[in-house]
């Protein structure tokens, strides 16, 4: 029985995910840039639950870009406690006006 990967992907600790993309308050209305920071297991389980969040906080729609994960803590806020709250279990959505 294998017990470790194969592959470079195997991570200590949980995954973190950054979702790229643009929300919209109504459906008609101009977009909000945004970034969503995460926990999940794997990518489509990140992106339901963005969505989930978003819509919790009122967005009718989004158009998702990018997804990706990070490694390590980043440098500068708003990113550095998103990534902070993410590890806690939160969903962080920064938008950016």
């Amino acid at each position: 029985m294998m017990t470790s990967p194969d592959n470079d992907n195997f991570q200590e600790g949980p995954m973190v995910f950054i979702v790229i993309g643009r929300a919209y308050e109504e459906n008609d209305s101009e977009g909000i840039p945004i970034h969503v920071l995460l926990t999940a297991p794997d990518d489509d389980t990140a992106v339901r639950e963005t969505l989930n969040a978003l819509s919790e906080e009122g967005f009718a729609e989004a158009d998702l870009d990018q997804i990706g994960s990070i490694n390590e803590i980043p440098d500068e806020e708003p990113h550095a406690s998103a990534y902070r709250g993410a590890l806690t279990g939160e969903v962080s959505i920064i938008r950016f006006r």
